[in-house]
């Protein structure tokens, strides 16, 4: 677990001390059957929460496999619980998608009140990355000469650098921001400018205030919404999917190949910028 996030770490360890460990800590590991791990998971699954019971049974298998693999089992249990569960409903993020949809959201965002919160929402909407990346985002990443944010391998959800090309709105964004958080590590911190980076309910609370609702758009839904209009208006896949992060299938050329289709992406995030500011007249 050397290479995970915290709120990765804090999210297991809150599975173990709630569902797992109540049940199974005292027990010898030979004796926890596969009948004794369902038995676990059907209680979690009863009380509504499907994607929980899954992440259970995930969880207590990779105990069983490191327990293999330092000579402490001999079997993991949860392999013969394959399709035993409740299929686990795979959550699509709420995104806006329509022009007209679009228009409203960019017209509302530049009339949110909270300087540092509508620069967020704005780079978030000019540069598609995750709500994480967003957050913890710092001014050292961004080459302002070169018109580019470099976000470091450890910040990838894949592991690798990732270039994110700086529209020339994007550059107006955090010249901005940059008259109010400059001298800070993070380019949009916390409202209680306490060290630590922006909440990462702030966004999803502005959205609201602006009547949105979380069937409707999301933080991650600004990936969402520049996917489906780009993809919409003829760029190519390859192109957008690059920009937008995702694994590499070719696992060889994603080990060197971050700054694929480099020249191409700059056009694309130009064009994206020059979009939503025409939507947003």
């Amino acid at each position: 677990m050397k290479d995970k996030r915290p709120s990765y770490l804090r999210t297991i360890r809150l599975r173990l001390n709630r569902y797992i460990l109540p049940e199974l800590k005292d027990m010898p590991l030979d004796e926890i059957s596969s009948g004794v791990i369902l038995k676990i998971c059907r209680k979690i699954e009863n009380s509504g929460h499907i994607e929980t019971a899954a992440r259970i049974k995930v969880i207590i298998g990779q105990v069983f496999r490191y327990a293999i693999a330092t000579d402490r089992a001999e079997n993991d249990p949860t392999t013969a619980l394959k399709n035993a569960l409740a299929s686990r409903q795979h959550k699509h993020m709420a995104a806006l998608t329509k022009p007209s949809d679009v228009a409203l959201l960019m017209k509302n965002i530049n009339a949110y009140p909270h300087a540092i919160v509508r620069c967020a929402l704005k780079f978030s909407a000019l540069t598609f990355c995750r709500p994480g990346e967003i957050r913890h985002a710092e001014w050292s990443e961004i080459d302002f000469e070169a018109r580019e944010w470099r976000i470091p391998a450890e910040k990838m959800k894949m592991k690798r650098v990732h270039i994110v090309p700086l529209a020339n709105q994007a550059i107006e964004v955090l010249r901005f921001v940059q008259q109010l958080t400059g001298r800070q590590k993070w380019i949009f911190p916390s409202a209680r400018m306490d060290g630590r980076p922006m909440s990462e309910n702030t966004v999803r609370v502005a959205l609201r205030s602006m009547g949105y609702s979380n069937e409707q758009m999301t933080a991650h839904g600004f990936r969402g919404m520049a996917s489906t209009r780009l993809n919409e208006m003829g760029w190519s896949p390859d192109i957008i999917e690059r920009q937008l992060a995702h694994a590499e299938s070719n696992q060889v050329r994603a080990a060197y190949n971050h700054a694929e289709y480099l020249s191409e992406r700059r056009k694309m995030m130009q064009f994206w910028a020059d979009y939503l500011d025409k939507l947003a007249e």
